[in-house]
């Protein structure tokens, strides 16, 4: 397994413009994973609301439930 000092070592040996691209690149990996997982919490949430676990509640009662924890 190689461990993050390893990696940056080795990112460290590229030019610059070479790990700007890099940073850049990870960065957007990053984005589009997070995209993801809110995707498929969404998916999730609308099939238990189809399913009937989720009901509706208005704005007020979440409201209270928030301040109340």
């Amino acid at each position: 397994m190689i461990t993050i000092d390893q990696t940056l070592d080795t990112i460290m040996k590229m030019d610059f413009s070479s790990r700007e691209m890099l940073i850049e690149i990870l960065q957007k990996r990053q984005i589009e994973e997070r995209r993801k997982e809110i995707a498929d919490s969404g998916k999730r949430a609308k099939a238990d609301f189809k399913s009937g676990k989720i009901t509706p509640e208005n704005a007020a009662d979440i409201i209270r439930s928030l301040h109340s924890r």
